[in-house]
């Protein structure tokens, strides 16, 4: 059965910085784009980052963007989100996920979760300030 197991959350201060990864297991999604969002209780969903299958595009939101870096190693079938200059409202439980719709795309990096079909438990991260 496929997994993406997101992992690297935990307590940081404002302006610290945290690398989360998401490893696949079961299946590879090497041919796939894959994105993360975060969600605060009571709120929907945000679209945070989304990665080309071949990392050769990136997209990310504008409440993220200069601060946040997302790459991938097909390799180690791993996902990564670089955050920097971290912000209380930064704060929240933050999902990878994979959109499998389309192998090989090398344009396509979704922002609405509807378009990813595959979403990992989620790693919560906490920013004090």
């Amino acid at each position: 059965q496929a997994q993406l197991v997101e992992s690297g959350g935990g307590l940081v201060q404002a302006g610290g910085s945290l690398r989360l990864s998401c490893a696949a297991s079961g299946r590879t999604f090497s041919t796939n784009a894959m994105g993360w969002f975060r969600q605060t209780p009571g709120k929907e969903r945000e679209f945070v980052a989304a990665i080309s299958w071949n990392g050769g595009n990136t997209r990310y939101a504008d409440s993220v963007k200069g601060r946040f870096t997302t790459s991938r190693d097909n390799a180690k079938n791993t996902v990564y989100l670089q955050m920097n200059s971290l912000k209380p409202e930064d704060m929240a439980v933050y999902y990878c996920a994979a959109a499998t719709i389309y192998s090989r795309a090398d344009d396509y990096r979704p922002s609405l979760s509807y378009e990813y079909d595959y979403w990992g438990q989620g790693t919560q991260v906490t920013v004090s300030s």
